[in-house]
């Protein structure tokens, strides 16, 4: 027998203070360490699951195909969300892809039944077998059904051979499902290949192209692209702020100023013009990087703040139209605004031109009756 060794006081020592990692910011002291999507979607209870699957569905599959739609009534004939190719639907070229909540990597035994279904329904012609038909669980594929999905013919013995044990009585409650005659002859005929999984990281990189995804995930917004510049001619979109425009700057320089070539007798007023359209231009662009990248509602939201803080300056008494629109746009760019999540990639022009989109709607009136 092994003699213990004497317990001696040296083998003992302080707890030393840990390393430091630099100093703490206020956004690691308020969330604390950044857990990756891929990460945090293992933590999903199988609703959450849910309205991340969705979200991805509606936003991401639908630039894929025809139609994307889910499967809703009783006995699912193994179809979760159907994406149609063409007009033909089940009878057409479609995909299928079955988003299964499992606390657990699935294993042969998840899939094999799943897969049953695909062969019974096709087999009697309920619809065409799918192109691809991909497994999409939180922990993605095991490694013994990862193995089988990456060679057919190994996926397809396994099944075979399964198939009492697993499957028979798993495709429909109202008989059992031998393998045996026609069925078996299609079974060994059927291209295996179309099956595969996808892992929680390829679903996670395909989300980011949903505006929740910084919402459901946090990381910040993308980059944003470069505004749009103004066309050199006047767009139908531009009209009606461009008409309290010139008639602000009219109100100004007491004289008609009826349209652009009119508005050249005046330098300041023309270069003023300008930067306005570029401002409108960038606001335009602000919203149509809110729409690919936060929830619907965020642009206006932010219309609504500024709105809301500049109606009373433009509601003021002014010396002419033109003063008001100056002191409402300083007014814009001055605002301290913190809860739009758009505020991080906003700049002082977008706010210009988000008050000329006002103007569009006559929400703000540059010259009072």
């Amino acid at each position: 027998m092994e003699q213990q060794a004497e317990l001696k006081f040296d083998d003992f020592e302080d707890v030393a203070e840990p390393l430091a990692t630099g100093s703490a910011t206020a956004d690691q002291v308020l969330h604390g360490p950044a857990i990756p999507p891929q990460q945090r979607i293992l933590l999903y209870a199988p609703a959450e699951w849910e309205a991340f699957i969705h979200e991805w569905a509606h936003y991401c599959l639908k630039k894929e195909y025809l139609k994307v739609q889910r499967f809703t009534g009783a006995g699912d004939r193994g179809i979760d969300i159907a994406g149609f190719a063409d007009a033909q639907k089940l009878q057409g070229v479609w995909d299928n892809f079955q988003c299964k909540h499992y606390d657990h990597a699935l294993r042969p035994t998840d899939a094999w039944p799943e897969i049953g279904k695909i062969l019974w329904y096709s087999f009697n012609k309920e619809y065409k077998p799918p192109r691809r038909y991909y497994f999409v669980a939180p922990y993605g594929a095991g490694t013994t059904l990862a193995g089988y999905l990456a060679d057919a013919a190994k996926l397809k013995a396994a099944l075979i051979e399964n198939w009492d044990k697993h499957v028979k009585d798993q495709i429909t409650l109202k008989q059992e499902i031998k393998m045996e005659g026609d069925f078996r002859k299609y079974v060994e005929a059927f291209d295996f290949s179309i099956f595969d999984a996808k892992t929680a990281l390829e679903v996670v990189e395909d989300h980011r192209q949903c505006p929740l995804h910084a919402v459901r995930f946090g990381g910040g917004l993308p980059v944003r692209p470069e505004s749009e510049k103004p066309p050199a001619d006047i767009e139908a979109k531009e009209s009606r702020y461009i008409e309290q425009l010139l008639g602000a700057y009219a109100d100004h320089t007491q004289k008609p100023v009826p349209d652009l070539d009119a508005l050249k007798e005046w330098p300041k007023l023309s270069g003023h013009f300008h930067r306005q359209r570029e401002a409108f231009y960038h606001a335009e662009s602000l919203r149509v990087f809110a729409r690919d990248t936060v929830p619907a509602g965020t642009f206006e939201a932010l219309q609504e703040d500024i709105h809301s803080g500049v109606i009373d300056v433009c509601d003021e008494e002014h010396d002419d139209g033109y003063t008001r629109v100056v002191e409402v746009t300083k007014a814009a760019r001055s605002l301290h605004l913190t809860s739009n999540a758009l505020l991080s990639c906003a700049k002082p022009k977008d706010r210009d031109g988000i008050c000329h989109q006002l103007a569009n709607e006559d929400r703000l009136l540059w010259m009072k009756s």
